[in-house]
Order: C-alpha cells, then sequence, then structure tokens
C-alpha cells in the first residue's frame, strides 16, 4: 500500500527553472560578474544540483576566483528575486500536479517534499501557485541544505522518509532529472519521472515509471495507487 508521495520541485512541481535562470542573470549583472547563463548552459550546469554549488563550479570552470562569502550574498539575491518573479506570476504547477496532489490527499495519502532548493524558494512557489504556505499541502518538507550531500546522494530523501516515519516501499517519489531519480533510487523509492523543459532528453531507464506529465484520468501508475488506498 502507498502511504505517501514524495515530491520534488524544480522541474516537477513547476517548470521553474527558466525562472531560476533569469533570477540568476539579474543577480550577477547585480553583483557585476559578467556571467550570463544562456540556456544551453543552465542544461549543463543542472546536472550539478544546488545554486550555490552550480555558481561554484561555473567559476571554477572559467578559471574566476569567488570566495564561498561572495557565493552566499549572489544566492542570497537570486532568491530574493526569485521570489518577486514568482509573485508576478512567472511560474505555474505543472499540468496534472494540482489534481494529482488533491486526489491522492483525499485518499489519505501523504505528500512531501525532497528538493534541493532552500526553504524560501519552496515558500514563494507553493504560495504563488497553490495560495497558501507550504506547510499546509505537504507534511513532510526536506530541503537540500538540511543534508550533507545533495542528489544525486540519498540523502534528503532519506531525511523526508525519516520525518514521514515510513519505510522506501510505502512511498513513490516524483522527480524529473537524472540525480533526482538517481537519489530516489538510492534511498530504496520507486520512482515516476516526468521529464521537463530541461530534462527531456535524458535517460530515465532506471525509473519505474516515465510519463510526459499527471494529466488524464490519474493515468495508469496513479490509478493503480488509488485503487489500493
Amino acid at each position: 500500500m502507498i502511504k505517501a508521495l514524495i515530491w520534488d520541485v524544480d522541474g516537477t512541481l513547476s517548470e521553474t527553472e527558466e525562472t531560476h535562470r533569469e533570477a540568476f542573470n539579474r543577480s550577477f549583472a547585480a553583483a557585476g560578474l559578467d556571467w550570463t547563463w544562456d540556456r544551453q548552459t543552465y542544461r549543463r550546469l543542472l546536472q550539478v544540483t544546488g545554486g550555490k554549488e552550480r555558481m561554484a563550479r561555473f567559476a571554477a570552470d572559467n578559471g574566476t576566483a569567488m570566495d564561498a562569502e561572495v557565493i552566499q550574498e549572489t544566492h542570497e539575491d537570486k532568491t530574493k528575486s526569485y521570489g518577486k518573479m514568482l509573485e508576478t506570476g512567472s511560474a505555474s504547477l505543472r499540468p496534472g500536479v494540482r489534481n494529482v496532489i488533491g486526489a491522492t490527499r483525499q485518499h489519505g495519502i501523504r505528500q512531501a517534499i525532497a528538493t534541493t532548493t532552500s526553504p524560501p524558494n519552496i515558500d514563494a512557489l507553493i504560495l504563488a501557485t497553490m495560495g497558501c504556505p507550504a506547510d499546509q499541502i505537504f507534511d513532510v518538507i526536506a530541503a537540500g541544505d538540511e543534508v550533507a550531500a545533495k542528489k544525486p546522494a540519498p540523502d534528503v530523501y532519506l531525511l523526508a522518509l525519516e520525518r514521514l516515519g515510513l519505510p522506501a516501499a510505502d512511498c513513490i517519489a516524483i522527480e524529473d532529472s537524472v540525480p533526482g531519480l538517481t537519489a530516489a533510487r538510492a534511498a530504496g523509492l520507486r520512482v515516476m519521472v516526468t521529464p521537463s523543459l530541461y530534462t527531456d532528453g535524458d535517460d530515465f531507464g532506471t525509473a519505474d515509471w516515465v510519463l510526459p506529465d499527471l494529466t488524464g484520468p490519474l493515468l495508469d501508475p496513479l490509478a493503480a495507487i488509488l485503487a489500493r488506498a
């Protein structure tokens, strides 16, 4: 019996990566950095999980000296910029997400988040798209800065399972990326993947289900979950 769904955030709940990319570029300009991340660059950088980690990788790849304090300050400015962009309606939930969350909650299936993004970003997205604080929808929220290693390490999923008080066999993870899929599988979870704008060409061969989105009458995997609930 499935007792919980564990959701990734960026690319899974919402196609937020373009908003993140634009927020990064705005913050780079504000900080006086001669950086611009185009879509090709950002697709590559998404293989590195965590915004601060992406900045550090980009700096290293381009021979730019950047200390941790500058990265932290720039990332904090980016988070504020991202939140303001969400307030103006720059992102929405992916097709079917709202219905799946609502229907599974009605059947007593708990909802959790396991993400590398920061709690302020989670709160901003859920408030902008669902009109209420994230903790009114999700029973558990586990964020990347709360664990020792971000995805593809399983840490954030293990933290979500610990907070749910459930074994991996009782849960399904919903992801959009290879690092997320790898992390969830390493935590012992079955994984449903809905590829996003930046991951639609990736190899998800180890996923249990790969679906274009969560539209339709709860589609086969979720319909089966509800039938057993």
